[in-house]
């Protein structure tokens, strides 16, 4: 075994010890500059937390105005809006609006004559039927105008009449048109109830 003198044995010691007081005072500096970068890391969270809420009061600073302004914009050219807005204008926009109302009123009479006459006996020309209901001759709005299914066909019938004589006069003319197969039906509810007789 290798034989260590005292001397050298002693230095060893003192140079460990230098180490040892070396490393503790690295250790120390570590911790101070870890709490110089705690401090900075601290103040730079508190530095970016007063930019962001001095951004946002900046912004709502500004969204206030603009809406504040633009309310009173809104407000300015509403003013020159009714000022501009003449007596005379207005009693056109009324009477515009009676004559839609009156133009509504007629609708409103026309489906409840129609309604009513779904479900009075009714008389009605007949003049052509048709195996597929793909007619378009005229709109089932008309009120002078029946589609009516009569198995297997559907069936085209021109006029209302409350009467038969009536019915059977018109039936007459459209012969005298060309409608020579035309002929007199009765209907009710939509549907036909009996062929009538022809004179």
């Amino acid at each position: 075994m290798p034989f260590i003198e005292e001397s050298d044995l002693l230095d060893l010691h003192k140079d460990i010890d230098k180490a040892q007081i070396i490393n503790e005072r690295l250790l120390d500096q570590i911790k101070y500059k870890n709490k110089d970068l705690r401090k900075l890391k601290i103040q730079r969270n508190i530095l970016m937390g007063f930019v962001g809420i001095f951004v946002i009061g900046i912004l709502a600073i500004t969204s206030f105005t603009a809406g504040w302004s633009s309310k009173q914009s809104f407000e300015n050219q509403s003013n020159v809006l009714v000022s501009i807005d003449s007596l005379d204008v207005i009693k056109a926009r009324i009477n515009n609006l009676k004559s839609q109302n009156e133009e509504l009123s007629l609708v409103k009479e026309f489906y409840l004559a129609k309604e009513f006459l779904n479900k009075e006996k009714i008389y009605s020309v007949q003049v052509q039927s048709f195996v597929d209901n793909n007619v378009t001759l005229a709109s089932e709005a008309l009120t002078n105008t029946l589609f009516v299914k009569t198995n297997p066909f559907y069936a085209y019938s021109l006029g209302n009449f409350e009467t038969l004589q009536e019915a059977q006069s018109f039936r007459k003319q459209l012969v005298d048109m060309g409608f020579k197969d035309a002929f007199v039906a009765s209907y009710q509810d939509g549907k036909r109830i009996k062929i009538e007789d022809p004179f």
